[in-house]
């Protein structure tokens, strides 16, 4: 009985599995769903970058924010940090992340690489790779090849074992070999031309029943759809009988350690999404729709820092970044209401001059208008059958019937919401929960490493010379010591009242030390990661020991054989003496150990280790110094964050999970910042950028999922520069407060993000006001209705819509159109 009713079950699952599989080919026009074309508006979440809680949520706003697919890149190295010993579970669990998406009735675009770039450590090689001989990464290298096989095949076969291609019912309509490889193949010559043609073939073999993409390369085999990636792909042209797809539309950008904050501005955005749609293209993805947080070490670079927020349409805590969200979601529904004329109507398209054009897509008598004004100054006024209609610069108007405009990218009609960190309910001023420090410090007792004996120490190994650090740490640590020592006497030509340790570095820090006595540090603050540390000390006679501690803040990745860059201490390191004389020590015997004793012995990640020993009465501004104390879990959904402002550069753990590298004291140039910024022209990353000389990041993201839910949590710092740690406190981030301008004929949404209720309407009018947030005033057309109005729909809830016309608000007595709603409301 047992037996028959397990064979029905493998009957049902079977048949299930058949009647749910799809075909995806495509044309040259678009990704075609059992042969009917497709509009794809997708969105990039890396797995890794959240937690699998946060999952569902990220991804049902995805959704609800008018996307129909998500994408991701799988992450070599995450998944097999150390040869043939993988990992897949918690937030690296890839399987449980696509049915997530299929959960919701989405598509999965994989990215498999298996080389992602990303801004993620060694571009998601494992270090490992170069231990094997005679290996050269991303050309035709058979012992790369083979490896890179692997990998693909591993994440192929686990994919189709879980049934999750859209070939055998699930939710994966594409995948991709390689990444933007055309950005470097001229630096290969003809192995990486004949290597991207492996690629390929290799790719094909898989038989993964979907088609397979390769994006940035313009000399992809004919078997791979080629792909744009930029900030505009809207005069991209795609290989014959290939459809215009666009892998990666830059929603900001990413930071590094010393930068200022990146902005894009919804308009931009939504003005290159319209134009890419307005000029044939079918498929669109977000990098990134959520950027999340750089954990452990997982950020690349190098130099890149913990946040990788990257101005997303969702912050890097999974909170809705308002306008640029709903701004671009209204755009969505406006695309997806004209799929079947984009995709199947005949275009037509002309040019006015003056950067102003309009595209006509027409298909069985219906028909859709285009309107794009690619002038950075100027607004445009054309005639379009007998009708006159002006186009805001910078802009692009819609007419899914060809006489109303919906939508222009210019014209945002979704609010604005203040994100505020605040203490959390409960807290005290100053002193979140009343924290009480205890410390510990940093066990260094190899800094006599005595090298000049045969004999081995544990944990610590020996060269003749300086050694690459990443091939010595295997990328399981950011810390290295080098060890060695000189003897000096007085007939020594070297020998002095004071000499000077010199340094040649490939380093990101450097910290000296000699006798035991740390003589200086430096690092690196103008992206150069070459520099010269020097620094002068008395020496003893006899032996003199120094050791040097470099310390890598992500490998690099990207560029062409980024791989080859050496990280460390290569030399020379050199004793100099007050009469030019020198001693070059680059050949000594050298020994290392790689990592700090305090995170070896689990000091922050194991819970149980952290109980033992620590004192009270601790330092401020210590080296090597480890922190800890414990923190009640806030009230509520809101996200939570560490304000770690006082603090030097380390490494922050709670109740044992590592999220992150923190570097407060890092400051953000101190120019280039602006007031304002204009939406209209060319987006870089340099434009619009705020956060002058301020902490390039002070906040640091607390998983809830990590959080004791009831009792307390273990905050446990490595403290490597010295800092304060009664300044840090704990505090969440909520929806303060919202403004918009919203445009007669627009529906308003206004909301409090969670479970918030607007409680107030601060400033209402409905008329021609002016000002911005904070200094809104009436101009000379209003509505005196306009705050009542409003009180009476949005008060005491979560959220409300309001039709911004004449109808909602009454006459204002001016004759101007359009009018608009302008309006600040308290969470």
């Amino acid at each position: 009985m047992m037996g028959s009713f397990r064979l029905f079950l493998l009957i049902f699952f079977t048949f299930y599995l058949i009647i749910n599989a799809v075909e995806v080919t495509h044309d040259d026009r678009a990704i075609k769903i059992d042969g009917e074309r497709k509009l794809i508006i997708s969105g990039s979440i890396h797995y890794p970058r959240s937690t699998t809680e946060m999952w569902p949520s990220l991804i049902k706003k995805a959704k609800e924010g008018g996307l129909n697919a998500i994408e991701t890149y799988v992450f070599w190295n995450a998944h097999e940090p150390l040869y043939r010993q993988y990992s897949f579970g918690g937030n690296l669990d890839l399987v449980k992340f696509i049915k997530t998406i299929q959960d919701e009735g989405l598509y999965a675009i994989l990215r498999i690489g298996p080389y992602v770039c990303a801004e993620w450590n060694y571009g998601g090689f494992p270090v490992w790779l170069n231990s094997l001989q005679n290996i050269t990464f991303r050309t035709q290298n058979d012992a790369f090849m083979n490896e890179m096989k692997t990998f693909t095949v591993l994440i192929v076969d686990m994919m189709k074992k879980n049934n999750l291609f859209a070939s055998e019912g699930g939710p994966i309509i594409m995948a991709q070999i390689e990444n933007e490889y055309g950005n470097v193949i001229d630096s290969y010559g003809d192995q990486g031309k004949s290597y991207i043609n492996w690629c390929a073939n290799f790719a094909e073999s898989l038989n993964i029943g979907v088609p397979w993409i390769m994006c940035e390369e313009k000399d992809a085999p004919s078997s791979m759809i080629n792909t744009c990636n930029g900030y505009y792909c809207d005069q991209f042209s795609p290989h014959k009988n290939n459809p215009k797809l666009w892998t990666e539309n830059w929603s900001g950008w990413f930071k590094d350690w010393g930068d200022k904050d990146p902005h894009r501005t919804a308009e931009d955005l939504a003005f290159s999404v319209a134009r890419f749609y307005q000029y044939g293209g079918t498929l669109q993805n977000y990098y990134m729709y959520h950027g999340g947080t750089n954990f452990g070490r997982i950020a690349g670079g190098p130099y890149i820092t913990t946040s990788y927020d990257y101005d997303a349409p969702l912050d890097e805590y999974g909170n809705l970044n308002q306008p640029k969200y709903g701004h671009l979601k209204q755009l969505h529904s406006v695309l997806m209401s004209m799929e079947k004329i984009l995709t199947h109507g005949e275009s037509t398209n002309k040019d006015y001059g003056n950067w102003m054009s309009s595209t006509v897509y027409s298909y069985n008598g219906s028909r859709v208008c285009f309107f794009g004004n690619a002038n950075d100054k100027e607004d445009v006024t054309i005639d379009f059958e007998g009708k006159k209609y002006t186009v805001p610069s910078w802009s692009v108007s819609i007419l899914p019937d060809c006489v109303t405009e919906v939508y222009n990218t210019a014209k945002v009609n979704t609010q604005t919401s203040m994100m505020e960190k605040r203490l959390p309910e409960g807290a005290v001023r100053g002193l979140h929960y009343n924290l009480n420090w205890e410390w510990r410090s940093e066990r260094i007792e190899h800094l006599n490493c005595p090298v000049q004996y045969s004999r081995n120490l544990e944990g610590v190994t020996y060269a003749n010379g300086l050694i690459d650090q990443k091939l010595v740490t295997k990328d399981t640590s950011d810390y290295l010591w080098y060890m060695t020592s000189v003897n000096l006497y007085r007939n020594d030509p070297i020998w002095g009242d004071e000499v000077t340790l010199q340094v040649n570095c490939n380093c990101h820090v450097l910290h000296a030390f000699v006798n035991r006595q740390h003589i200086g540090s430096k690092w690196v603050k103008n992206g150069e990661f070459k520099f010269v540390f020097e620094r002068n000390f008395v020496p003893k006679l006899g032996t003199n020991f120094i050791t040097l501690l470099s310390v890598t803040v992500g490998l690099q990745n990207y560029g062409a054989h980024f791989d080859k860059t050496a990280n460390g201490i290569l030399g020379p390191v050199k004793l100099l003496a007050p009469s030019s004389i020198e001693k070059d020590l680059s050949n000594n015997r050298w020994a290392y150990k790689v990592g700090l004793n305090g995170m070896e012995t689990g000091l922050g990640s194991d819970p149980e280790f952290s109980r033992r020993v620590w004192y009270r009465n601790w330092p401020i501004n210590r080296m090597f110094t480890w922190y800890k104390t414990v923190f009640a879990t806030p009230r509520g959904d809101d996200a939570v964050v560490l304000d770690l402002w006082g603090l030097g550069k380390g490494t922050a753990w709670v109740n044992g999970y590592n999220i992150g590298r923190y570097w407060p004291s890092f400051l953000a140039h101190e120019d280039g910042c602006s007031s304002s910024c204009d939406y209209r022209g060319g987006y870089g990353a340099s434009k619009c950028v705020s956060n002058c000389g301020k902490p390039t990041q002070r906040w640091y993201h607390v998983p809830r999922s990590i959080l004791n839910r009831r009792g307390l949590n273990t905050l446990v710092l490595f403290e490597e520069f010295g800092g304060n740690p009664c300044l840090v406190t704990v505090k969440t981030v909520s929806n303060s407060k919202a403004y918009a301008h919203a445009y007669e004929g627009s529906s308003l949404e206004l909301s409090c993000q969670g479970k918030k209720v607007i409680s107030n309407v601060k400033f209402a009018s409905f008329g021609l006001p002016n000002g911005t947030f904070g200094s809104l005033e009436q101009g000379h057309c209003h509505s005196s209705n306009s705050l009542s109005v409003l009180k009476e729909a949005c008060i005491g809830h979560k959220s409300c819509s309001i039709d911004v016309s004449e109808k909602t608000f009454g006459a204002t007595g001016c004759k101007s159109s359009p009018q608009r709603l302008a309006v600040e409301v308290e969470c």
